[in-house]
């Protein structure tokens, strides 16, 4: 029986924490993402920032959760993540910058990864080093090839 539909990409990603504050610092700050909106729920215990990277259909959105009450269900800052990976125009150059500013990687640096892409990982706990992380998730940097950045470039120059 054949798919009767497609996966086009990522819509989004949420991650979730004790604090927002963190990951705010990580995902705002470092990687440049938008702040697009904020929802609050009683029912759902959650507090959280939407953020965009990317435009139009490239657009992925990135939930960052904290609960409101931290003894409450559902526990929006427990909710495993194996990882997350983001194209990287320029991996070398990100590596070096992130790590300027204190972020952690995990051991390994760049190298091929599954899908014949260059990658490397952010680890998800900080240390005395390297006081920033992925704040629990392990999150992949992978080198964009040309066609990509190419389709991320083409689209940014059309009228919108």
């Amino acid at each position: 029986m054949s798919r009767p539909f497609k996966v086009l990409g990522i819509q989004q990603i949420a991650i979730g924490a004790v604090s927002k504050s963190s990951l705010r610092y990580l995902w705002i700050d470092l990687f440049g993402l938008e702040m697009t909106g904020h929802f609050q729920s009683e029912k759902e215990n959650v507090d959280e920032d939407i953020c965009t990277m990317g435009q139009g259909p490239f657009k992925v959105e990135v939930d960052l959760m904290q609960p409101l009450d931290i003894d409450k269900k559902p526990a929006v800052h427990t909710t495993p993540l194996n990882h997350v990976g983001l194209w990287i125009d320029d991996l070398v150059a990100a590596v070096d910058w992130l790590s300027l500013k204190g972020l952690r990687f995990a051991p390994g640096g760049i190298r091929k990864g599954a899908a014949g892409f260059d990658i490397c990982f952010v680890h998800p706990k900080s240390n005395d080093e390297f006081p920033y992380s992925g704040e629990g998730v392990l999150i992949e940097l992978v080198q964009a090839p040309l066609a990509v950045i190419e389709a991320f470039n083409a689209f940014s120059l059309k009228p919108h």
